[in-house]
């Protein structure tokens, strides 16, 4: 999730800017970028417990142990809840998840390497304080009352609002970390095809990086506990997007879409004012009940935007948001997937050809059964491992043709090899876990924190 954004507070007085906001990301295709973001859950090593954001092992000593490396510290209330270097961020998530926001880069290659260095910086400030980090997509071990909060404004909005609008919200924002990455659009058109493309096939990344299958130390009854999560979190702003299939679907209707989803606040002079549950059309007017006579700035759009959680969400690029966290190679294969079937145009053509034809009730079908059933999920005449061979298949080739070569001449198809071993096995990571959660584990989730761990 965001901190606040540094849009320009330009007041806005028409829809219109709201429009341009989404038509200003577009970029010719050399200019197109790969920004990647991943999550992970903290631990100390002597009990496994979550790190709370105070006290001498806490989540602010980690970031303040960070800023050796050149990360310059952001405060909120006098605190540190976030660091900034060269155009990338790490921040909070709800509970203390770990969130490197990398910098828009232009090859997988780069992308691998920023997160590996993370990775490692990370792990030396831990180490000293005897902390871990995991990547999974919900907490193994711990439940829901057992997580700390982190002291960020927005945080406490979203907190008393996420109950009235489903069961699981709280889950949501605790016990939940994924891996996303962040993919530029040439026009328009081309916006709504990658949205397509992107949208019907979610359900295969979440497949294919299924890795959350216990609840506070026992199996859940799904592959990727995570994606479900969605399913109950707040209806008004997640979901599939029908509309974003149908004809005439652009930057306006996008645009009308997120003046439906209820706000949570206005950022205004370091304060957070609670406006969970109103709505940005009666801003847009001066009529918001907890701002009367006040108008919305760039400012204001721009952090309403990243309060809708659909499965691919528009900002002024495209964000692909259905896959579990995991490994570091796991990491690097998320953003190689996407870019290989939309950076590459006979690609980006052959993944539109692979779902074009997927009804509405086809793709509601993926999105609600992936959760629990992963690749065997059945889908018309085989099964989602089926379509991931084919994506994977094409995914590819379009990173072949894109040729964007290292210092030893690898272009960077080989990032896919870990996926298409998951689909060759038919396993994903969810399913070897819980065959070591049955086996050598004796049926405790401790293992995990030792084996699977940064």
């Amino acid at each position: 999730m965001s901190s606040p954004s540094h849009v320009a507070e330009t007041p806005i007085t028409d829809r219109n800017e709201l429009v341009a906001t989404l038509a200003s990301g577009e970029k010719p295709k050399a200019q197109w970028r790969i920004g990647t973001e991943h999550e992970k859950f903290g631990f100390r090593l002597d009990d496994l417990r979550p790190p709370t954001f105070d006290g001498e092992r806490g989540i602010e000593a980690l970031l303040t142990g960070l800023t050796r490396f050149g990360w310059a510290p952001v405060q909120e209330n006098g605190r540190t809840i976030a660091l900034l270097r060269d155009n990338a961020s790490v921040t909070l998530e709800p509970a203390g998840q770990l969130e490197l926001s990398g910098a828009a880069l232009e090859s997988i290659h780069q992308t691998c390497v920023e997160t590996g260095t993370h990775l490692n910086e990370v792990a030396q400030v831990a180490a000293e304080l005897q902390l871990g980090f995991l990547g999974m997509g919900f907490q193994p071990k711990w439940t829901r009352d057992e997580m700390p909060w982190m002291p960020k404004g927005r945080y406490r909005i979203m907190r008393e609002y996420m109950p009235k609008v489903g069961s699981l919200g709280l889950d949501m924002m605790t016990r939940t970390c994924t891996v996303q990455v962040n993919l530029d659009y040439a026009s328009e058109a081309d916006m709504v095809k990658k949205f397509r493309v992107s949208l019907a096939l979610q359900p295969i990344a979440t497949a294919l990086f299924a890795d959350s299958p216990f609840t506070e130390g026992k199996p859940n009854g799904y592959l990727s506990y995570r994606s479900h999560i969605w399913t109950d979190t707040d209806a008004d702003r997640t979901g599939m997007l029908d509309f974003v299939f149908e004809d005439g679907f652009g930057y306006e209707r996008y645009v009308d879409y997120l003046l439906d989803v209820p706000m949570y606040f206005s950022y205004r002079d370091g304060v957070y004012h609670d406006a969970s549950g109103q709505s940005f059309r009666d801003f847009m007017v001066g009529k918001l009940p907890v701002l009367p006579g006040q108008l919305p700035t760039l400012r204001d759009w721009s952090d309403h935007m990243t309060t809708a959680f659909p499965e691919v969400r528009l900002k002024k690029y495209l964000e692909m948001r259905g896959a579990d966290a995991g490994p570091w190679s796991r990491l690097c294969a998320l953003p190689a997937f996407w870019v290989g079937l939309l950076y590459d145009d006979a690609a980006l053509d052959a993944a539109w050809d692979l779902v074009r034809d997927f009804s509405l009730v086809e793709r509601h079908a993926l999105r609600d059964g992936v959760p629990k059933q992963a690749l065997n999920l059945p889908f018309r005449n085989g099964t989602v491992r089926d379509l991931a061979r084919e994506a994977l298949k094409i995914a590819v080739a379009g990173l072949q043709r894109r040729a964007a070569r290292n210092a030893d001449g690898q272009d960077e198809s080989h990032f896919l090899d870990v996926l298409q071993e998951i689909v060759d096995s038919g396993l994903t990571p969810a399913e070897r876990k819980l065959a070591l959660y049955h086996g050598e584990w004796g049926q405790s989730v401790d293992p995990v924190f030792k084996q699977f761990a940064y």
